[in-house]
C-alpha cells in the first residue's frame, strides 16, 4: 500500500516538474515574440530603444502600426510575397505528393535509385547551389522575375519524403481494390488515396509557406528591382535604411510580417496531429 503511494507522488511530482520545465521553455522562446509586438506598441522607441526591454510599454500607441498599414512599399512586398509564396505552396505540394505516391505504391524500374536520389538532395545546401541556379536563371533571362524564386521549390526532397512515408502506411488493398473496380494509376491517386493525404497535405503546406516566406538569400540574389521585393527583403532593406532609429516601426513591420505565418499556423495545426496520428496506420 506504501509502495503505491508513493509511486502515485512519484509520478504527480514527475508530471508537475514537466509541466514546469515546458512552462520555463515556453516563456523563454516567447519572450522575443512578445517584445517584439510590445516594442511595435511603443512609439517612444523610434527615438530612443527602452532598456533595459520591457514587455509593456509606458505608453501603448497604434502609431506605429497604423504607419506600417500605410506603407506602400510593404503592401507591395505583401503582394510580392504573397503570389510567391501561393503559387510555391500549391506547385510543390501537388509535385510532392504525387511523387510520393508514385514511390510509395508505383512499381517501375529505378524507382529505388531515383529516390536514393531524391533523398541525396537533402544534403545539399543552399548555398553551393546559389552559382549554378542564378546562371541557370541568367540564361533564360528570368532574372527580376517571380520565377527562379517559384520553380525551384517545385521539387522538395523533404517534402517528398514525407509523403513517401505517409502512402507507405496506408494499406495496398485500398489500390488493389479499386483496380478490381477497373481504375487506373491516376483515378486511384485521385480519388482513393488523395483525400486521406489531408493530414500530410496540411503539414506539407505549412512547412512549404514558412520556407518560401521566409526565403531570404535567394531572393536577395536574383531580385534587384525594389517593386519585386519579398516581405524579408524589404525589412532588410529598411533596417539598413534606418539604422537602430525607428526601431518602434521596426519591430511592427516585423510582427505584421510573421502575421501570415501564425494564421496558417492556426488554422491547419489540428491536421499536423492527425498525421501524427495517422503514421500509426499498418498497411495489412
Amino acid at each position: 500500500m506504501k509502495n503505491t503511494i508513493s509511486m502515485k507522488k512519484l509520478e504527480r511530482t514527475t508530471v508537475i516538474l514537466k509541466y514546469i520545465v515546458l512552462f520555463v521553455f515556453g516563456v523563454v522562446l516567447m519572450a522575443p515574440f512578445v517584445w517584439m509586438i510590445s516594442v511595435g506598441f511603443d512609439r517612444t522607441a523610434n527615438i530612443v530603444m527602452p532598456f533595459p526591454p520591457r514587455l509593456i510599454p509606458e505608453a501603448v500607441s497604434s502609431f506605429n502600426y497604423g504607419i506600417v498599414f500605410e506603407n506602400g512599399r510593404l503592401i507591395q512586398a505583401y503582394l510580392n510575397s504573397a503570389i510567391v509564396t501561393v503559387s510555391s505552396v500549391f506547385l510543390s505540394v501537388s509535385a510532392s505528393l504525387l511523387a510520393g505516391y508514385a514511390f510509395s505504391k508505383g512499381k517501375f524500374k529505378g524507382k529505388r535509385v531515383l529516390f536514393v536520389i531524391v533523398l541525396c538532395t537533402l544534403m545539399i545546401p543552399m548555398e553551393p547551389r546559389l552559382i549554378p541556379l542564378y546562371t541557370f536563371f541568367n540564361q533564360l533571362g528570368l532574372l527580376n522575375t517571380f520565377w527562379p524564386l517559384i520553380l525551384p521549390s517545385v521539387i522538395s526532397g523533404m517534402l517528398i519524403f514525407l509523403c513517401k512515408q505517409f502512402f507507405d502506411q496506408l494499406p495496398d488493398t485500398l489500390r488493389e481494390a479499386a483496380q478490381i473496380d477497373g481504375a487506373g494509376e491516376f483515378k486511384i491517386f485521385f480519388r482513393v488515396y488523395l483525400p486521406l493525404a489531408g493530414p500530410i497535405a496540411a503539414t506539407m503546406v505549412i512547412l512549404s509557406f514558412i520556407w518560401s516566406w521566409n526565403d531570404f538569400m535567394w531572393p536577395l540574389v536574383v531580385i534587384n528591382d525594389l517593386n519585386l521585393q519579398t516581405i524579408p527583403l524589404y525589412l532588410a532593406s529598411f533596417s539598413l535604411e534606418n539604422g537602430s532609429s525607428l526601431g518602434g516601426l521596426t519591430m511592427a513591420l516585423a510582427t505584421v510580417s510573421v502575421l501570415p505565418i501564425v494564421i496558417v499556423y492556426l488554422f491547419l495545426q489540428k491536421y499536423i496531429i492527425q498525421s501524427i496520428a495517422l503514421s500509426g496506420v499498418k498497411g495489412e
